[in-house]
């Protein structure tokens, strides 16, 4: 199967990429972890979440950011929340992948927003699963 089909939904794979997230969501609001890590953790959070929906609707992406783009599609949610994950996608790649990770106080605050407003939309899809 080619990543961006649609596959079988999976429960058991939705509720465990649920569980990661609340997990690193929790630990991304820690102020004791240093900034870098909070970053890092909020990111993958919200990334699992996002992937979550989009697992949930059947599909598989093709790359990591479609996750985030597709959130209007999967979530109802709007630009936001997903404007946010974009940029601090963006800011991932840089720090990943060129070593420059430019981040602040405020953006991580956006980003534990941004992630906390799809962390409520999934409790609405886990729900809707009962």
């Amino acid at each position: 199967m080619r990543a961006g089909e649609a596959t079988p939904k999976g429960a058991k794979e939705f509720s465990g990429l649920k569980r990661s997230a609340l997990a690193r969501l929790e630990d991304a609001a820690r102020t004791a972890n240093s900034l870098e890590s909070r970053f890092d953790l909020a990111y993958n959070a919200a990334h699992a979440f996002s992937l979550a929906a989009l697992r949930w609707h059947g599909y598989r992406p093709a790359n990591r950011y479609v996750v985030f783009q597709l959130l209007p599609e999967t979530l109802g949610l709007g630009p936001d929340v997903w404007r946010i994950l974009a940029k601090c996608h963006s800011v991932r790649n840089l720090g990943e992948y060129e070593g420059d990770l430019n981040i602040d106080e405020r953006l991580v605050a956006d980003l534990i927003y941004a992630c906390r407003a799809v962390a409520a939309k999934i409790e609405t899809l886990s729900a809707a699963r009962k």
